[in-house]
């Protein structure tokens, strides 16, 4: 298994491709969809579905391309399942004054493993960032996927729509935090980091 980060979009989001040698997962597609097909058609991967974090603007800006390019079924926890199609709910109306939007999610994401294709998984909600955070665990291959929960020094912002502090603090306390310290962190913005540089040095939240 092996992992691809591009930085995208209008905010330099974090989207990782996840692949074997065949397969792959696009998570966070947040812009520039076309870097997103060239390199899949450099390793020459079959794209099996687009992962959420969550579905904040600058998360999604490529997904309608790459859905409709691919025909790929998309995956989002269920509390989020409104916003892709409400530029006012996914933040695109009020930050960058132009729509974003598409359909709905084919697939609504609920805790515990998943199987798409070749790749077995698991989903944890960790809310807090949005109502619908999750972070994608892969266990066998020591390293979680925590979207804009957990980064390098630092934690998702909680001023948003349905953000709160206390739920944020206790999704990276009670999951994040509990993984092996040597997991690899891959969050949504920045450098990744491990579980236990952040369990040690992260000044908002420490072990």
């Amino acid at each position: 298994m092996e992992i691809n980060s591009m930085s995208l979009g209008p905010l330099g989001t974090n989207c990782y491709i996840v692949y074997d040698a065949h397969n792959a997962l696009i998570v966070d597609p947040g812009g520039d969809p076309s870097e997103i097909i060239n390199f899949l058609h450099k390793k020459g991967l079959s794209p099996r579905g687009i992962l959420l974090t969550h579905a904040h603007f600058d998360h999604i800006g490529g997904v309608e391309e790459l859905r409709s390019h691919y025909e790929l079924d998309v995956y989002l926890h269920e509390n989020e399942a409104a916003w892709l199609e409400e530029p006012r709910l996914n933040g695109s109306a009020r930050f960058t004054g132009e729509e974003i939007k598409t359909k709905r999610a084919e697939y609504m994401l609920r805790p515990g493993e998943l199987k798409i294709a070749s790749f077995i998984f698991e989903v944890v909600h960790t809310p807090g960032h949005s109502p619908g955070s999750v972070s994608f665990i892969f266990r066998d291959d020591g390293f979680v996927i925590s979207g804009d929960v957990l980064f390098q020094s630092g934690i998702g912002r909680t001023d948003l729509p349905g953000g709160d502090m206390n739920e944020l603090e206790s999704s990276i306390r009670n999951y994040l935090y509990q993984l092996d310290e040597s997991f690899i962190v891959y969050p949504g913005h920045g450098p990744r980091t491990s579980i236990g540089k952040e369990k040690t040095d992260n000044p908002f939240v420490s072990n």
